[in-house]
């Protein structure tokens, strides 16, 4: 953690060769979608496709999307290629779920399932990126992928087909553990696809776009080494609409990111129950920097799937602005460390620090066994190192502090520091933690002195 913090405060890239991928790119050939017969208002996926085939066995390039509205199936990324989308440019893609078939390799809630492709795919590439300035629009919405999930908040209707009985069965069958290629959804099923996902891929850049409408998680790299997103626009209000899900990944660097989202902005994953584990990759090495939250779930999240394990996660400069336009939307927590009775795993060094908060939250720093009242079992997640530092909550929260570990799985090493809660509704609340540390922290304008511990 020292290590790859010291990396972090003096500003180093994690992803050495990411960051130069553009520019490579910019430097090799360049072809426009255009050259390969895609036609505005038309079905452009196979032109899309054949032209990043194309550059790929040519040896690397960019792939131009002109500005205009254009439209598309399943995309599916490879090697040394660039998908730029100029300023202007809209891909606009198909709410047919025939569009992402045949099914491909994927991991869905952390369980891993032969599913419809997301609707940016890659499997084993290397050196791969998007960017540009243009929208990637999944049209999700209450008539389209959202009403999957069974809610009538989302257009579902009784009667209608919805996601239950699929994920009941999925998750079974990671119990249970059924051959992953038996494990075949897609067709006839109503599991909703992630909207950018590369799988296990190395060297992938996401770079200037804006990502909008998700049938559910949206950028959501899984075994990966060597992510950068940055300087990149989320909107995805649907249900589970996460914002950026780094799943069994290494060396990730999210930077100068806004997210305005319905579920979690950042949520680091690392695979569900007995499946996670039995894959058991981890998530580490992430740097989480200079980003900007509007709405969501949980600004920084720890799991819920994390039973391959997280660690050393670095989160720094985050900004919770009041937005008056968005009423009441704010987001429930600035750190959320979650996990179930269930899980496993572990969740170590992680540290959370300069986050100038003026907007409601529900309760700014959490960790919780408990999450949706997941406590029928007893494996535990071992927890220890969270660290939060230098934080300005300006806005309301009903608790600024909410630690709830159990007695058979104590919380150790818990660093709370400079931190100020300007309008608590209640005290902190802190149990069953060791080695505790709290210094220089204000409630409602009073010193909070005691670590309370105990149940």
């Amino acid at each position: 953690m020292r290590q790859w913090s010291r990396r972090a405060a003096l500003g180093l890239g994690v992803l050495g060769t990411v960051p130069l991928l553009a520019g490579r790119a910019a430097a090799a050939p360049e072809v426009t979608i255009t050259d390969f017969g895609a036609v505005p208002g038309g079905d452009c996926t196979r032109a899309i496709n054949d032209a990043i085939a194309a550059r790929s066995a040519a040896g690397g390039g960019r792939v131009i999307v002109p500005g205009g509205r254009w439209h598309t199936g399943a995309i599916r990324l490879r090697s040394g290629v660039e998908l730029h989308l100029e300023a202007g440019a809209t891909l606009l893609f198909s709410t047919d779920p025939a569009a992402y078939l045949p099914v491909v390799l994927t991991r869905w809630q952390g369980v891993e399932v032969y599913n419809y492709s997301p609707l940016i795919y890659a499997d084993g590439e290397h050196d791969i990126a998007i960017a540009g300035q243009g929208v990637l629009d999944a049209q999700g919405d209450n008539a389209h992928w959202w009403p999957w999930i069974g809610s009538g908040q989302y257009g579902w209707q009784p009667g209608m087909p919805n996601q239950r009985d699929d994920w009941a069965a999925l998750e079974r069958m990671g119990v249970q553990g059924v051959p992953v290629s038996e494990r075949v959804f897609g067709d006839g099923h109503y599991l909703r696809p992630s909207f950018v996902q590369p799988f296990r891929c190395r060297t992938v850049l996401i770079s200037g776009v804006t990502i909008r409408n998700s049938p559910m998680w949206t950028i959501h790299p899984v075994y990966c080494d060597d992510v950068t997103i940055r300087d990149v626009r989320i909107e995805s209000v649907g249900p589970n609409g996460d914002g950026c899900d780094p799943d069994s990944c290494e060396n990730v660097r999210v930077q100068r990111v806004t997210f305005a989202t319905h579920d979690d902005c950042i949520a680091i994953k690392s695979g569900r129950d007995e499946d996670g584990r039995r894959v058991g990759i981890p998530s580490r090495n992430i740097l989480v920097e200079d980003c900007v939250f509007l709405s969501g779930g949980g600004a920084v999240a720890i799991g819920s799937e994390m039973s391959g394990g997280v660690s050393d996660v670095v989160a720094r400069g985050l900004r919770l602005p009041f937005d008056p336009a968005l009423g009441e939307a704010s987001n429930s927590f600035v750190l959320s460390v979650k996990s179930t009775s269930t899980r496993g795993g572990y969740m170590r060094n992680i540290s959370v620090s300069d986050v100038d908060c003026s907007a409601w939250t529900y309760v700014p720093v959490e960790v919780t066994f408990q999450y949706s009242g997941g406590t029928g079992g007893t494996n535990y997640a071992d927890v220890s190192g969270i660290v939060a530092r230098d934080w300005s909550v300006r806005g309301p929260c009903e608790c600024p502090i909410r630690i709830r570990a159990v007695e058979a799985a104590p919380v150790h090493g818990v660093d709370l520091r400079d931190l100020a809660f300007a309008q608590a509704a209640n005290p902190p609340l802190i149990q069953n933690t060791t080695d505790v540390t709290i210094r220089d922290v204000t409630v409602n304008g009073a010193p909070y002195q005691g670590a309370m511990t105990g149940k």
